[in-house]
């Protein structure tokens, strides 16, 4: 498969009064078209970091974003990027909220509320679609902001832990519903999050890092087929992959302690 996104040598530090902090050390990072990759490590390992840089919103202290082979170095626009606050307007209602993107880029409003509806129908927004924000649940909230990054067209969304704030049961729907909607659009997917469970369960391969200065410690390929019933989370694959993961991580946790 081409490579959709590469990370090549990009490093980055900040200035503070003690001195320079170095974020993320340089590291390489390519992800291939139409793969679902996590990012999993603790806070301060610059998962987030690494997403403002691939977003174009931070420039980074050394290297260079390529998307599609082109430099993407603080270029903003390539990338769809939806954060773990939903940030739905609340005087707009759900349509219009799920068509900002598509207003933004200058598309008509007639054409936008078109291209929208029927995906609101099909993806569990039926009925809602003229309501506004506060009337809906935390995972229908998700759910429109979702919509509304994917429907901004780029073939590359980030997700920084969409689901963080979800209670179990809604963040277990959740993830079954993003599955779905990967396997219809095939969108390249880059996820962060905490839970090591949530991203072998959704993901292609994992990226775990560590921290001080953020780094990669290891790249995992989760050879679990697709689709995966929620029973998966029980077989001895999953098993070992999270057991790998956590291995990783307790053991990158004493020089975070000691530093």
């Amino acid at each position: 498969m081409p490579v959709k996104v590469q990370l090549d040598r990009i490093g980055m530090a900040f200035a503070t009064p003690g001195g320079t902090f170095r974020a993320v050390a340089p590291l390489d990072l390519a992800i291939e078209t139409g793969r679902f990759v996590s990012l999993v490590g603790p806070s301060g390992c610059g998962k987030s970091t690494l997403f403002n840089v691939i977003a174009g919103l931070l420039q980074p202290t050394e290297g260079r974003v390529l998307i599609d082979d082109e430099d993407a170095t603080g270029t903003i626009g390539r990338v769809g990027y939806m954060l773990q606050k939903d940030l739905l307007l609340p005087w707009r209602t759900v349509l219009d909220n799920v068509i900002l993107g598509m207003e933004i880029q200058g598309k008509p409003l007639k054409q936008a509320r078109e291209r929208a509806l029927p995906l609101l129908r099909k993806y569990g927004l039926a009925g809602f679609e003229h309501l506004y924000p506060n009337s809906l649940s935390g995972g229908m909230r998700q759910r429109a902001a979702l919509l509304r990054t994917l429907l901004f067209d780029t073939d590359v969304i980030l997700l920084d832990e969409p689901f963080g704030a979800l209670d179990a049961q809604t963040k277990s729907q959740m993830q079954e519903w993003l599955m779905q909607l990967w396997s219809d659009f095939r969108k390249t997917v880059v996820f962060v999050t905490h839970d090591v469970d949530e991203a072998i369960y959704l993901s292609d391969e994992i990226h775990v890092m560590g921290t001080r200065p953020g780094r990669i410690l290891e790249t995992i390929q989760i050879p679990i087929a697709r689709p995966r019933p929620r029973a998966v989370t029980l077989s001895p694959d999953f098993t070992a992959i999270k057991e790998r993961c956590l291995q990783l991580l307790t053991a990158d946790r004493p020089a975070l302690e000691a530093a």
